[in-house]
């Protein structure tokens, strides 16, 4: 269990992380995640996210958490009280969820960092920026992203999963995928339905449209450039199968979402 900074109710957690091994971490606070540069990977009960500065994360305090920081990153997350929330009458999730950022919570996040890092004056200003600022994550969080990565178990599943993200930019059959992970296709194509409850399809889907993000979120890349990357021929197939995750196309998405001014 981490405890932070225990003299304030609410306070900024704003500091840079060069790459790090994932490790195992559970806080003692409600813990609202946010890289505002970089990304961090999130792993909890068998899902994983990639947070760039589109998304957050609402962690409820003493949660197991994995956390894996595989770029340098800036933190500018918000831990508080465990009954800072409800003694407000702000309704957030009982479990861990993932959501988008619009322009306006970004903003005021990053105004947290004003405070320096763990630290704050907690005042009747403070206090009424700090339940603004959490009534209108919470208010998002509403609406979680769907936009997870399978965390699995199972080792062959681990190779097939593995194997896929670093292929992504290139055509790639269920065969070799088996394959890569050692087993018949048979096997595979059961083990995904046994442990992920999705196919192998919808799951190559999903870390397509996972990596997409990624890249909308950090650079400046055409639409067409980054549908390449992923392993999209065809445009209007990637906004099809972007838009079924997201509920966004590509080009809504990053105007809506990603951290850069829009010209």
């Amino acid at each position: 269990m981490t405890t932070l900074n225990t003299n304030v109710p609410a306070y900024c957690f704003y500091r840079e992380f060069t790459p790090t091994e994932p490790k195992r971490v559970t806080f003692d606070r409600d813990y609202l995640l946010y890289a505002i540069h970089g990304a961090v990977r999130l792993g909890v009960e068998g899902r994983c996210w990639t947070l760039p500065p589109s998304f957050a994360a609402w962690i409820p305090a003493g949660t197991e958490l994995e956390i894996d920081i595989p770029y340098r990153v800036t933190s500018c997350s918000v831990l508080l009280e465990q009954e800072f929330t409800k003694a407000r009458g702000i309704s957030f999730p009982d479990e861990t969820v993932v959501f988008t950022m619009t322009a306006l919570a970004r903003e005021m996040i990053a105004y947290t960092a004003r405070g320096g890092p763990e630290g704050t004056t907690w005042d009747h200003k403070a206090e009424t920026f700090f339940t603004a600022l959490l009534q209108i994550c919470a208010d998002l969080a509403a609406f979680p992203s769907d936009v997870w990565r399978p965390k699995v178990k199972d080792k062959s599943l681990q190779k097939a999963i593995s194997f896929t993200e670093t292929t992504l930019d290139q055509p790639i059959t269920i065969k070799e995928v088996a394959a890569a992970a050692n087993v018949s296709e048979r096997t595979l194509l059961r083990r995904y339905a046994e442990e992920l409850g999705m196919t192998w399809s919808q799951s190559l889907r999903r870390l397509r449209i996972i990596k997409a993000i990624e890249i909308l979120s950090q650079d400046d890349s055409q639409v067409i450039q980054v549908a390449g990357a992923v392993g999209y021929s065809s445009l209007s197939a990637f906004n099809r199968a972007f838009r079924e995750i997201t509920r966004y196309t590509p080009t809504e998405f990053r105007k809506a979402h990603s951290c850069k001014p829009q010209t």
